[in-house]
């Protein structure tokens, strides 16, 4: 059986010091295990790792589109504790050089929501869910 989990998500980085800087000007603190190949964030809920594409395309086997034009299919997020903390988030997004796509608005189920994406067009939420529940790490145990 496969645990139900997260542990690690790895963003394939077209220009590893352009992205790395974006989240070290964000205030995320980089692992000791990070080096000049890789970068390594510890999150509240599971590790961000920031690995060089031509890298995962070798370790993955695959070939990856590296237009930083076009959007993944994915969206990763950061859920906030209260509904102002978004708003002061996409702030300091903005003045850390983020694209902010979407404001900060109430949305349609009750929260409220903005999204931004990085350097290289990764695709990130912010949110408030009024139902959200973390523990003492501040990683979401259910929303």
């Amino acid at each position: 059986m496969l645990p139900q989990r997260v542990s690690l998500v790895t963003i394939g980085a077209v220009d590893l010091p352009a992205l790395r800087a974006f989240y070290q000007k964000l205030g995320w603190s980089e692992s000791k295990k990070s080096s000049d190949s890789y970068a390594i964030f510890m999150t509240a809920g599971v590790i961000l790792s920031l690995f060089p594409i031509s890298e995962l395309e070798k370790d993955a086997c695959v070939e990856i589109d590296r237009s930083l034009e076009a959007f993944n299919k994915i969206a990763l997020a950061i859920n906030m504790n209260l509904p102002e903390e978004v708003d002061s988030a996409i702030d300091h997004i903005r003045n850390c050089g983020g694209k902010i796509l979407r404001e900060p608005s109430d949305a349609f189920w009750g929260g409220r929501t903005a999204y931004f994406a990085d350097v290289e067009n990764n695709l990130w939420e912010v949110a408030w869910n009024p139902d959200s529940i973390f523990d003492e790490r501040g990683a979401m145990l259910d929303f």
